[in-house]
């Protein structure tokens, strides 16, 4: 039995003082025994008597330092032995001052967790491993090839042409930079066309995808892609702008802040514009941080794991999710226990896919092309699970949207006069817009459950924020955060979005 806190006595501190004494001695007599020996001599001169004498000297040496060695060594036993007497006698306090409980509110924060984080692995590897077992037994193998690939997809290829000409837009928005800062166009006529490449962009997806009888997971991708070339678009007007309007500010002798670096004289440059379209990133800039080189064999690992995550992604969707989802009703118009069980018993298999949804997407893969394209700027996301209030969440889950957010929309609105919450409220209407949109137009119907989860974030970001205010606790933030998130929220979109699909097949059929 291990036992700390042992008092400390006199008799320890004097035997470390001699030992240490000893060790000394015992170091510069063999310094001086290897002096004698090694030619010092012949430098000298020495006779053989007087070398016989030193020699003699250096053994009487040798015979006091193992005296004094045997004297130290029966006083640490008699101290060691007067410890063990006298140490955690009766007498003797045990409780010497005020200590907390390791799980105590003012002392959980201090300790490690790390064994209770491995007893939660083991505990989640033993039920899901019993749950694996479980649905095999009762459903069988439901994975099919058509998951992946199947003869269906062709249809999709008009997708996939639409997907390859959005290259033209970034050319266009190129073509209008490059003739306004050869000042062959005006302003109004700079910003309309730029209106018009940005809104074609948009719309010219939107209406392949409501067009063509095409498969969710292919509308979504394209979905996905048009949202990301139409905010990059936007950035890239946006930011041109204020270049032009800074270098005027700058012709006309205004100063500027010390950290605020206006490159001048400013050229539009395609390879800018084409590294940017790629690029990790929705915020354009002239230039960005770069990486070295690339690192081949870290690219190799990465993509395994993105195919390895993807896999169990695809798994627990096909395997886990459709039957849940497929023998449950309408969670608004059933019964409320019975869809209250479907909620529950469909939020662990889609919190496991919504995290790998998000490893794949935020880590693995914006991590392997900023890796091929050496961009140095990687955080593209923080540690949003720690989270305490809804607002801290998305500032900071999914880093480039905020960073877009920030500098295309809500910092414009407040330089034009709005207040914060106002901005704030705008902010959060765009991202309404966008997420109904990337989830409405594959599913060919219009529900608005995205943009009424999105804009009950609202509601849900005063909340947290008093509660965290009032309590100031982050962990009631944080759980209520999860449960809004991974309990309620996500699967009821799930289910609410998956009837109103089958509703509108059965109509159409």
């Amino acid at each position: 039995m291990a036992i700390s806190d042992v008092p400390e006595t006199a008799g320890t501190t004097v035997t470390a003082t001699i030992v240490g004494s000893e060790s000394d001695l015992d170091l510069s007599s063999l310094r001086r025994r290897h002096s004698a020996t090694s030619g010092f001599d012949s430098l000298n001169g020495k006779t053989n008597e007087e070398h016989d004498k030193d020699h003699s000297k250096q053994q009487h040496a040798i015979a006091d330092n193992d005296t004094i060695h045997n004297d130290i060594a029966d006083m640490d036993k008699q101290e060691r032995v007067a410890d063990v007497k006298f140490t955690y006698r009766p007498y003797v306090p045990v409780h010497r001052r005020i200590k907390e409980s390791p799980l105590s509110s003012d002392n959980i924060f201090r300790q490690s967790h790390a064994g209770l984080f491995n007893l939660c692995i083991v505990v989640l590897v033993a039920v899901n491993s019993r749950l694996i077992i479980e649905n095999l037994m009762k459903y069988g193998w439901l994975i099919k090839y058509g998951f992946w690939f199947s003869s269906k997809s062709l249809r999709d290829w008009p997708l996939f042409m639409c997907c390859l000409s959005l290259a033209i837009f970034p050319l266009a928005a190129f073509l209008v930079e490059k003739f306004a800062y050869q000042k062959c166009i005006s302003e109004p006529v700079v910003v309309l066309l730029h209106i018009i490449i940005t809104t074609t962009a948009f719309f010219y997806p939107v209406l392949v995808i409501l067009r063509c009888d095409s498969a969710f997971v292919s509308g979504a991708i394209l979905m996905l892609l048009t949202c990301i070339v139409w905010l990059k678009l936007v950035s890239y007007a946006h930011t041109n702008s204020d270049i032009r309007a800074l270098i005027v500010s700058n012709e006309k002798g205004e100063t500027f802040p010390n950290n605020f670096n206006v490159e001048y004289p400013y050229n539009v440059s395609f390879n800018s514009l084409a590294y940017f379209m790629a690029a990790p990133t929705l915020c354009y800039q002239p230039s960005y941080p770069r990486t070295p080189s690339v690192r081949k064999g870290w690219v190799f690992r990465q993509l395994i794991k993105l195919i390895i995550f993807t896999g169990v992604m695809g798994f627990i969707i096909e395997q886990y999710m459709n039957p849940i989802v497929q023998n449950s009703q309408h969670p608004l118009k059933g019964n409320i226990l019975y869809a209250s069980e479907r909620v529950l018993k469909l939020s662990v298999p889609n919190v496991y896919v919504w995290l790998c949804m998000f490893y794949c997407f935020f880590h693995l893969w914006l991590n392997i092309l900023a890796e091929l394209l050496r961009f140095g700027d990687r955080e593209f996301y923080k540690d949003w699970w720690n989270a305490k209030t809804v607002e801290e969440y998305w500032r900071m889950w999914n880093m480039p949207v905020h960073k877009w957010m920030v500098r295309h929309v809500y910092f414009p609105c407040i330089r034009n006069g709005l207040p914060k919450p106002a901005a704030t409220l705008v902010a959060f209407l765009v991202s309404a817009v966008f997420h109904e949109l990337c989830i409405a137009i594959p599913c060919h119907m219009f529900k608005l459950w995205a943009f009424i989860g999105i804009m009950f974030q609202v509601p849900l970001v005063l909340i947290t924020n008093y509660l965290q205010n009032k309590f100031r606790n982050s962990m009631v933030g944080n759980m209520i955060f999860w449960f809004i998130f991974c309990i309620f929220g996500q699967p009821m979109c799930v289910l609410l979005y998956y009837h109103d699909l089958m509703n509108r097949k059965g109509e159409l059929d």
